[in-house]
């Protein structure tokens, strides 16, 4: 494994493992760099204050590799809650058109 690997898995068990709402997207809060990250960044915000964000942009191909590791999925953004694999925008979205997003997004 390399460095940079390395330095990736890390940070992807220890944002996963502890903060209550991590969502790993491309850009930032104040600057996101996709449409998808930007919907699941609204989505979030609309229910919650704190919580945390990553961007995978300075080693995409790493971010997707640990990623996958812990929830099978390769695409970016991937929102995180308590430890447990939510979703993407397009879960963010249906769960907050059925009214679930605001409990979902519940940390204990």
């Amino acid at each position: 494994m390399s460095s940079e690997q390395v330095r990736v898995q890390t940070t992807v068990d220890d944002s996963i493992e502890s903060d209550g709402v991590v969502l790993f997207m491309k850009g930032t809060q104040a600057q996101p760099r996709c449409g998808f990250s930007q919907r699941a960044l609204g989505l979030i915000s609309q229910h919650r204050e704190e919580f945390q964000t990553v961007n995978v942009l300075d080693a995409l191909p790493e971010y997707r590799a640990a990623l996958e590791e812990h929830s099978g999925w390769e695409t970016i953004p991937q929102v995180y809650v308590d430890g447990e694999f939510v979703g993407g925008s397009d879960i963010l979205s249906e769960l907050d058109e059925q009214g679930d997003l605001e409990s979902t997004l519940q940390t204990e």
